[in-house]
């Protein structure tokens, strides 16, 4: 059976070390700023506790006992240890950082985020990697059992620890190839529902906010597809005559990165004529790593890839 385990106080190393290092309790109690007299009282308890006297005088001066010579060295170096150890960090070394970054995303913020993100971490943090997961996982719990670092997009979740702070806002556009018939022309309500459209939705919803804005207008539209990602459904959109919905800078903003996929497939993006809702694509996190300097690094590199530059 093992024995207890001592009340330890941290307080009698740093006493132990001043009046080691000082060899007076006046001038011990002045290096840790308190009394000669409560120094006195903390001499004695470490004699109790060490079962040494310590200091004893020789003449008007105290000297140490072969015990304490002993001590000085080893208490130094433990009050050295409790420093680093309760002495906030000065920050991160980016270049030594080894670390692989989970973040939970939709596959168009994660092909808007990569190349960037990846970019900042060759020039400032070249040990970082980066694994990008679909929305597949409930986020809350996710982030409290530290399966992913970041979710980014639209935050819907409200848990009362999670942190989450808001990035861009942007409009939805609709993307069509070149020659499509709604290029020519006024874009109307009418004609928007007249096209074919492909919708997004991980549910295989066939509705969303585009056919609540048609049904105030008297207008429906016709969905042929459901596909669970902006990509492939861009990707048909590039090779057929449908219409897709595609997330796009307010009007007056920076163009978004999140738009690069629809001109990398030669997409012509169009107003839409009706009045949408919003889009807010956000970040959250748990609070464990809100301090934490590598994960600072890499809210940073987020905020910097996904906002417009006159943002940052």
């Amino acid at each position: 059976m093992s024995s207890p385990v001592p009340n330890l106080d941290a307080n009698l190393a740093v006493a132990l070390d001043a009046l080691l290092t000082e060899q007076s309790v006046t001038r011990a109690a002045a290096r840790l700023q308190t009394s000669p007299a409560a120094m006195s009282r903390t001499l004695a308890r470490l004699r109790r506790v060490l079962q040494d006297p310590l200091l004893v005088r020789a003449g008007q001066a105290m000297v140490p006992t072969p015990r304490a010579e002993a001590l000085r060295d080893e208490a130094a170096a433990v009050v050295r240890r409790l420093e680093a150890l309760l002495t906030p960090s000065g920050g991160i070394d980016l270049a030594a950082l080894r670390r692989t970054f989970t973040v939970q995303a939709s596959d168009l913020v994660g092909a808007a985020l990569a190349p960037g993100l990846l970019d900042l971490a060759r020039h400032e943090a070249p040990g970082v990697s980066l694994r990008v997961l679909a929305e597949e996982w409930e986020a809350g719990p996710a982030l409290r059992e530290g399966r992913i670092d970041l979710e980014i997009g639209a935050i819907d979740h409200v848990d009362p620890e999670t942190r989450v702070e808001e990035l861009i806002t942007l409009r939805m556009a609709a993307a069509v190839k070149a020659g499509h018939p709604l290029i020519e022309g006024t874009l109307t309500p009418a004609r928007l529902a007249a096209a074919e459209h492909v919708a997004v939705s991980r549910r295989g919803r066939f509705t969303g906010p585009l056919d609540a804005a048609l049904a105030e207008q008297g207008l429906g539209r016709r969905v042929s597809a459901v596909l669970p990602g902006h990509l492939a459904a861009m990707t048909l959109a590039a090779v057929s005559d449908v219409v897709c919905l595609v997330p796009t800078a307010l009007a007056d903003e920076p163009p978004s990165s999140l738009t690069d996929a629809a001109h990398t497939l030669g997409l012509h993006l169009l107003e839409i004529p009706l009045l949408l809702p919003p889009l807010t694509i956000g970040m959250a996190w748990h609070p464990r790593h809100t301090a934490d300097g590598a994960h600072q690094w890499l809210r940073s590199a987020v905020r910097r890839v996904l906002r417009p530059s006159r943002e940052q």
